[in-house]
């Protein structure tokens, strides 16, 4: 009885290590749970396209949005652990949601495999045209105003949008009336559509919208002043050095992931994050790839577990939660 145990354990293995080593032999989908139009879904469908190439094999986005991100995460984390499905997130969806979600059924840190960090990008505060704000110490003066005074949107509880705000009102010592969306996409039109007065939202949805005329950029949480949009100065220049709050974005697998599939999706990434093309999109976006040595799983795997503490503390100190 315990030989055919073993031998059927054995094969088993067998089967699944065949499997593996012949990974991908059908789509790739990656969930990223926020709406259309949102930073991650922007970077989810760059590295998509490249990571599509490599692999030989159609790599589809799917938006899962809801419950800040914690929705689409959730459908990772109960999907079949074997590469096909994987959580395209950020430190939202990935960290910050464990603090702000108390009865949050899962645990990153325990239910998902990372695969690796795709990006990391600065935050952007950005008002309306109609609010009549032109730079943060006017948008300031507004804030302290009033506690109703400004409409402050948000890509719903639980998101980088959210957090951003929430942080940035906290080191300002200010109120405002949040307004939460399902996603940065649907807050962000809102703002070119003068219903909300302020969004902050990382740069690869930000820049284009000010650049274009829609939305003015008044702050940067970069060290120093984008390229890109080199007449908006950094929050700490606008008198506001405590926010220095910046995204990263990554790719996860449901726990029990074969190691040889984590590796061949390691492996994919690391090549898309040398792709020209991406490069290029990455500059112009003004998202900053990991260098080689903060590419990879250990490297995620300590992130997400260092900013569970730390935006939990962000989290605590500004007395939010979501349901």
């Amino acid at each position: 009885m315990l030989k055919a145990l073993c031998g059927a354990l054995a094969l088993w293995g067998m089967a699944a290590t065949a499997s593996a080593q012949g990974f991908p032999t059908r789509p790739v989908t990656f969930v990223v749970p926020y709406a259309p139009g949102g930073t991650t879904d922007v970077l989810a469908r760059i590295i998509g396209k490249a990571m599509s190439t490599d692999l030989g094999q159609t790599v589809i986005i799917e938006n899962a949005g809801g419950a800040g991100g914690t929705t689409g995460t959730q459908r990772v984390v109960r999907a079949e652990p074997d590469g096909y499905t994987l959580s395209f997130g950020n430190m939202g969806s990935l960290a910050a949601n464990v603090s702000l979600y108390p009865k949050l059924s899962f645990d990153p840190r325990r239910d998902l495999a990372p695969v690796g960090l795709v990006a990391t990008v600065p935050m952007v505060l950005s008002v309306s045209k109609k609010s009549g704000i032109k730079d943060l110490a006017g948008f300031l003066a507004k804030l302290r105003s009033g506690d109703d005074a400004v409409n402050f949107g948000s890509s719903g509880p639980g998101s980088t949008g959210h957090l951003a705000a929430i942080a940035f009102l906290a080191v300002t010592k200010t109120k405002a009336t949040m307004v939460n969306y399902r996603g940065a996409g649907p807050a962000i039109n809102d703002l070119a559509a003068g219903v909300v007065d302020a969004v902050i939202d990382q740069t690869v949805t930000m820049i284009p919208m000010h650049t274009g005329g829609n939305v003015t950029a008044i702050a940067v949480s970069s060290k120093a002043r984008l390229p890109q949009a080199p007449e908006v100065p950094t929050f700490a220049e606008g008198g506001v050095p405590e926010f220095d709050l910046s995204v990263w974005n990554a790719i996860a697998a449901p726990r029990g992931t074969p190691a040889a599939v984590l590796e061949r999706l390691q492996a994919s990434l690391a090549k898309a994050l040398n792709d020209p093309e991406v490069k290029q999109r990455f500059t112009d976006l003004a998202a900053e790839a990991p260098a080689p040595e903060a590419q990879g799983a250990r490297h995620l795997g300590e992130l997400i577990a260092a900013d569970v503490e730390r935006l939990g503390q962000i989290v605590r100190a500004a007395g939010v939660t979501a349901e």
